[in-house]
């Protein structure tokens, strides 16, 4: 496991280019971050959407060097900033980014192959102090996808349930594809997300048990809706090597009082998880003991108590 980082500077990628500017369209306090998936659409189309939706700026995290469109769409569109990557970065990372690029209140994550069905409350959006507001989502025939998340601890085995949210102010564990309205000052104090879990669903849940365990809130809203163009993408649920940096920061610390510790009596806990490399299976409990100490007082429970108590 390399080094937890500590500070929310600690994770930014060096390696990209910046092409446009940054020309307000609104001052509602709240921007858009574009991420590209599907690299065959068109984006005039989408920008132009977007220009009416009444964000202030717009950020397009560029991760293909292939796409040749940026220099003709930052000419058209003087409030889309193009975030050229050089080298492959995690969302993660790339959303610590945008954070940082942004100066707004509150940033709105979505993806080029969904569409924004209804956003006239977005200004109002950016008065909320969850650390992140998740719109509902639907598929491309309008059906509305199970994706609010709820942990459950089934004996000792920890587990999520997915359902589709009914109710606006229902709690998520984190939100599903990235998508959702971040509290950009919340974000960057909790430390935005760790870019050193390469997997994405361990990077996501980090990030959403971390928000909680800390004692910020992730909540959904009905008054936005987005629909997907394509395929609804499939998670990679895999328990490698970043579910051991994820368990260690999030599953295994313990709260008393009003501060968490890592027990030492979570090392063979650790070690099942990396049978093969006791010296390793050492070597990442020690950093993520460091870790927690470091960040003790700002735990507000742990993981049993959050998993036992949780209503969505």
């Amino acid at each position: 496991m390399n080094t937890i980082p500590t500070t929310f500077n600690d994770d930014i990628p060096g390696a990209y280019t910046a092409v446009g500017g940054m020309e307000s369209v609104s001052s509602t306090g709240l921007s858009a971050v574009l991420l590209n998936r599907s690299m065959g659409q068109p984006r005039r189309n989408l920008f132009l959407e977007l220009e009416k939706a009444g964000f202030d700026y717009i950020l397009s995290m560029e991760v293909n060097a292939g796409r040749y469109d940026v220099e003709d769409l930052s000419a058209r569109f003087p409030f889309v900033r193009f975030i050229i990557f050089r080298e492959e970065v995690s969302l993660g990372k790339q959303l610590n980014l945008a954070a940082l690029e942004l100066r707004g209140s509150h940033f709105f994550v979505f993806w080029n192959d969904q569409r924004l069905l209804s956003g006239g409350i977005i200004d109002k959006l950016s008065e909320r102090e969850d650390i992140c507001t998740v719109p509902v989502l639907l598929n491309s025939a309008f059906e509305t996808l199970p994706t609010l998340i709820s942990p459950e601890n089934s004996g000792r085995k920890f587990q999520i349930i997915r359902s589709a949210p009914l109710e606006g102010g229902s709690a998520s564990l984190f939100p599903f594809d990235w998508v959702g309205i971040y509290n950009r000052d919340h974000f960057i104090k909790l430390g935005g997300f760790d870019g050193g879990i390469n997997n994405p669903y361990w990077q996501l849940m980090d990030f959403g048990f971390r928000s909680w365990l800390w004692g910020e809130k992730i909540r959904v809203t009905q008054g936005i809706k987005l629909s997907y163009e394509g395929a609804i993408p499939v998670d990679d649920v895999t328990r490698d090597e970043y579910y051991r940096r994820f368990y260690l920061k999030n599953l295994a610390p313990v709260f008393r009082f009003d501060n968490a510790h890592l027990p030492i009596r979570r090392f063979p806990s650790c070690f099942m998880l990396n049978p093969g490399h006791p010296l390793q299976a050492w070597h990442d409990f020690t950093e993520g003991r460091r870790w927690v100490s470091v960040n003790h007082y700002r735990f507000s429970t742990d993981a049993q108590t959050l998993t036992g108590t949780w209503s969505p």
